[in-house]
């Protein structure tokens, strides 16, 4: 999907805010916006997994875990399935395996 200013939204994303029927279930503006902040959020978490995995020696699916609870907790900016999706988006980012969330 791409909005008024050409971003592209993937349909991964999209997917989140989809019916059964595959209709929208919030305006195209909030979909672009959200996926803007959680692909920004992705972007941001790839260098602190990667420091994490490097520097400690974390297995990646553990740092990925972590993360996934981070953004969970209180006070969270990401409903649960954005945030999984940032979790993948932040794998794919890095090359890592991503087998699901906790």
């Amino acid at each position: 999907m791409y909005d008024d200013n050409q971003t592209f939204v993937p349909d991964s994303f999209i997917a989140l805010y989809s019916d059964a029927r595959g209709r929208l279930t919030a305006p195209r503006e909030t979909i672009a916006a959200r996926h803007e902040f959680c692909e920004d959020m992705a972007n941001l978490l790839t260098e602190h997994c990667s420091t994490i995995h490097f520097r400690d020696g974390v297995d990646e699916g553990q740092v990925l875990e972590r993360v996934h609870l981070g953004l969970l907790a209180p006070p969270t900016t990401v409903e649960a399935p954005e945030a999984e999706w940032v979790v993948r988006r932040t794998a794919e980012l890095l090359g890592w395996p991503f087998c699901g969330v906790c």
